[in-house]
């Protein structure tokens, strides 16, 4: 499965560690993906969700 969100298709970001010194490392943010079994279309199938979608009811569980 990708590292992507089944219902907004969040995927990870890049951005940059800074240290004080000014020492610029790229790095990666990954959204909070849980994987879950969901009811869709009359047929349960386990995907992986971000918690913004299952916290807002974009998906109804098993």
């Amino acid at each position: 499965m990708p590292m992507q969100c089944y219902v907004c298709a969040k995927t990870p970001i890049f951005g940059h560690t800074i240290s004080h010194a000014h020492n610029v490392r790229s790095r990666k943010f990954y959204p909070n993906l849980q994987s879950i079994r969901i009811v869709e279309n009359g047929s349960v199938k386990r995907v992986r969700v971000c918690t913004r979608c299952l916290r807002s009811g974009k998906v109804q569980k098993a």
